[in-house]
């Protein structure tokens, strides 16, 4: 059963930086793209980043491009968000997601999602 759990949310000021983290588990985590979404208050759920299986492909939101760094750690079963320059826009519950179609490149769609970690951002 694959299992995704979060961690590295919190409380930052508007230009500062966090980084979150998702430790995967339950099958061969160095198979599969990986991915972090987004759901803030009253709005749905949105991508913002993307990882291919080997690590060689990544992909961003616009909103997002140039600020945050997805990245992936094949030999820890891990897979990270360096979120820099953050934003109050930023605030949000991020998801880490993954697929299950194996050898990805990171595009949609993602059918296993994480718990959340809560990231507001005050202004």
């Amino acid at each position: 059963q694959v299992q995704l759990v979060e961690s590295g949310g919190g409380l930052v000021q508007a230009g500062g930086s966090l980084r979150l983290s998702c430790a995967a588990s339950g099958r061969t985590f160095s198979h599969y793209a990986m991915a972090w979404f987004r759901q803030a208050p009253g709005k749905e759920r949105e991508f913002v980043a993307a990882i291919s299986w080997s690590g060689a492909g990544t992909k961003y939101a616009d909103s997002v491009k140039g600020r945050f760094t997805i990245s992936r750690d094949n030999t820890k079963n891990t897979a990270d968000l360096q979120m820099n320059s953050l934003k109050h826009d930023d605030t949000a519950v991020y998801y880490c997601a993954t697929q299950i179609t194996a050898y990805g490149l990171g595009s949609p769609p993602y059918e296993y999602f994480g718990q959340g970690t809560q990231v507001t951002v005050s202004s």
